[in-house]
């Protein structure tokens, strides 16, 4: 897949994200985006993962429902590559629809018809971009195999329902993650079996979203230092020691995000299952704490009086709910004991 030369990359983007018409959408602006070919990020394992994951923080500092638009349509592109090695259908948004909420599912009803396509059935949970993605890869299920099957699903389809009234929360409401039925849809199965669990790119993609994350962090970190900049009294010591610890949570999660897609450009087919882990759990650790910092120095004004900042903080709490918690951390732990033990050095 043909990407954009490294050097323009974050600039073309930072351009487009500004060129965009006040109000326009998150669908609207990833459809420009695609246009322009801004979507054409390099793939993970490249020897590029870095500014991969500086393109998808660029964009989420921007706006974190289209962030998470993008990042499931760039993600969709990497597996569609990882999978077939084809070139994908650029003529409109993927998604990437692969969280499962039991006891819905997508069931596989019929198996390969001449043209090479299965038959879907049921009720596929927190799909974003539903309402407006031409294209999508999900994870549908046989009855009698225990491993999912990726599939990639023409949208335009009638048998496609989208609920479009299940989303009731203020955050992300521009890139809401909706209910979509299937009744006789058809699809084609992308890859054997298991594989999209499998595959190395999995857990790349995982931590391409902690590189989201990170930029609504960027976000609303700004607020505090746009704010002490323009304030006319001397520097005010809490709100300095607010920016302090705040600087203290984004180096070490940046440093951390950097670190991981070293290891990944240096072995993309090693399991990278632990040092994804880690770099989700620091974004989400961060996110967390720079909201409450900023929250504590600044008080009400900027949730109340500050449209931008107010739609950030109310995106980024429910984003980071797409961590795992506490479930994140037992398996980053049984993976360092699976693996010997914690490296701990300097």
């Amino acid at each position: 897949m043909t990407c954009i030369s490294t050097d323009s990359l974050l600039d073309l983007l930072r351009r487009a994200l500004l060129d965009g018409d006040a109000g326009e959408a998150p669908s609207a602006t990833l459809e420009r985006l695609i246009r322009l070919g801004l979507d054409r990020l390099p793939l993970p394992g490249q020897g590029q993962t870095l500014l991969r994951w500086q393109s998808l923080a660029t964009v989420a500092e921007h706006d974190l429902s289209l962030a998470k638009l993008y990042e499931g349509h760039t993600d969709a592109l990497a597996i569609w590559n990882e999978c077939t090695g084809q070139e994908p259908d650029l003529s409109g948004a993927w998604g990437t629809w692969a969280a499962e909420a039991p006891p819905d599912r997508l069931r596989i009803v019929s198996e390969l018809n001449a043209k090479g396509l299965v038959t879907l059935a049921g009720r596929k949970r927190w799909c974003s971009g539903a309402a407006t993605a031409r294209h999508a890869l999900a994870t549908a299920w046989h009855d009698d195999d225990p491993r999912p099957q990726l599939v990639h699903i023409d949208l335009s389809q009638p048998a496609i329902v989208v609920d479009r009234g299940a989303w009731a929360s203020l955050g992300m409401a521009g890139s809401p993650a909706l209910d979509v039925r299937m009744v006789g849809a058809l699809a084609r199965p992308v890859g054997e079996p298991g594989q999209y669990l499998t595959r190395p790119g999995f857990w790349h993609g995982g931590a391409g979203v902690a590189a989201c994350w990170f930029g609504g962090s960027l976000a609303i970190a700004r607020a505090l230092t746009r704010n002490m900049e323009a304030s006319a009294r001397p520097p005010d010591a809490l709100r300095a020691a607010a920016l302090g610890r705040i600087d203290m949570h984004l180096r070490a999660t940046a440093s951390l995000l950097r670190e991981v897609a070293d290891e990944i450009d240096a072995q993309p087919d090693a399991d990278a299952h632990a040092a994804c882990l880690r770099a989700r759990l620091a974004a989400e650790s961060c996110a967390t704490r720079v909201l409450d910092e900023v929250g504590r120095a600044l008080g009400a004004a900027p949730f109340c009086l500050d449209a931008s900042f107010a739609r950030m903080a109310a995106d980024l709490p429910v984003f980071v709910r797409q961590s795992h918690a506490d479930r994140d951390f037992a398996n980053l732990g049984i993976a360092l004991q699976e693996q010997g033990g914690p490296a701990w050095r300097l």
